[in-house]
């Protein structure tokens, strides 16, 4: 079952720094949902440990991602596979681009496609699809937080 998950976020970072980001295992091990293990093998090739639940099937996935069409610090197209035992498959990968926005800020857009297979594939595309729109969402809105600090929610002090 093959889908298209695209969206647009507004970083209030430089365009070097968010590329810098992009490219930080430890940055992205922090952001992507369900993460465990994120390790850089080569300058574009990371292997994951991604464990997540989707309706009721839990799965840890392990499985390979590299970086490809690389245009520093503009873009590039990220793509992986991983492997779920019965849960199934997941495979797919995002044309990731950069636009500056004024001096200290970025607009950051992705198309993302994946297909999964296997007992994933059975819970049915809405949720499938659903699901994978909000761990998208999740990872870009921790990848901003990330990027510039700005953790606002936990930062302000209780009114009196």
């Amino acid at each position: 079952m093959a889908m298209v998950i695209e969206g647009e976020e507004r970083i209030e970072a430089p365009v070097e720094t968010v590329w810098q980001a992009l490219n930080d295992p430890d940055v992205l091990k922090d952001c992507i949902p369900g993460c465990q293990e994120l390790e850089k093998t080569s300058d574009t090739e990371f292997e994951a440990i991604v464990a997540l639940k989707i309706g009721p099937i839990k799965a840890k996935f392990s499985g390979a991602v590299e970086l490809t069409n690389l245009n520093p610090p503009h873009s590039y197209t990220i793509s992986g596979e991983g492997k779920g035992g019965v849960a199934g498959f997941a495979k797919g990968g995002a044309d990731v681009s950069l636009k500056e926005d004024g001096p200290d800020a970025t607009i950051l857009t992705y198309s993302a496609k994946a297909d999964v297979g296997g007992k994933m594939a059975q819970l049915g595309s809405r949720l499938i699809q659903s699901t994978s729109k909000k761990l998208a969402g999740q990872f870009f809105s921790d990848f901003n937080t990330r990027v510039t600090g700005d953790d606002t929610e936990e930062a302000e002090a209780p009114s009196a």
